[in-house]
């Protein structure tokens, strides 16, 4: 699958064609298993992985992105579908679990895929279920990893850290030590305690006797 910066040949020569047919695909990842749905009828392959057909049900907003480095949110919506999307909904856990976003296109108004691109690739960040007489309709509120900039950052220069990040590296090993050690930064040294105080004692008793001759 390719990323808006490295189109595909298959995508690249579908652009030359007189006639396209664009679709989006949403691939949300819950712990018990994936909901997959597209823009259009019936299933769709994509990656090896079928998606289910949700049509005019799927609405997602508009993508941004620009030179600033910042997290742009997307949000989607889908209404209308069986009581499998609404049980996970409900019951699964949806907190920063990953979610995509496909831009692809048809071959010849069939339902083959010709090449997708990642358009979106992000985690959940809140999900609400609007209940009315015509079916639920459940809105995602996504962003992606940039939003992490924003956010501080709960480790340390500690080995209890290191070793959440990485098992069985001792370079934080001695953090604790230096902690409470003390170092001497451009201190005068006494003369004595540095093992020469007598060759300077001798010394000025030896320039005090020739001052008096």
């Amino acid at each position: 699958m390719a990323t808006r910066q490295g189109i595909d040949t298959a995508i690249s020569n579908r652009l030359g064609a007189d006639e396209q047919t664009m679709f989006f695909a949403v691939k949300a990842e819950f712990d018990t298993d994936d909901i997959r749905v597209w823009s259009g009828n019936d299933d769709l392959t994509v990656d090896s992985e079928t998606y289910t057909g949700a049509g005019s049900l799927l609405a997602i907003s508009g993508v941004e992105e620009d030179l600033e480095l910042k997290s742009s949110g997307l949000t989607i919506s889908l209404s209308g579908m069986d009581t499998t999307v609404l049980n996970y909904a409900l019951t699964e856990n949806y907190q920063n679990r990953p979610i995509a976003v496909f831009l692809g296109f048809l071959m010849g108004g069939s339902n083959e895929s010709a090449g997708e691109l990642t358009l979106f690739k992000g985690r959940m960040t809140s999900l609400t279920v609007n209940d009315t007489p015509e079916g639920a309709t459940v809105t995602i509120d996504c962003e992606n990893r940039l939003v992490d900039l924003n956010r501080p950052s709960n480790l340390r220069y500690t080995l209890e850290s290191q070793q959440f990040l990485h098992n069985g590296d001792t370079g934080f090993n001695r953090v604790q030590q230096l902690a409470d050690k003390q170092i001497v930064w451009g201190q005068k040294q006494d003369v004595n305690s540095a093992g020469g105080g007598g060759s300077n004692r001798d010394s000025g008793h030896h320039n005090t006797e020739e001052n008096h001759r």
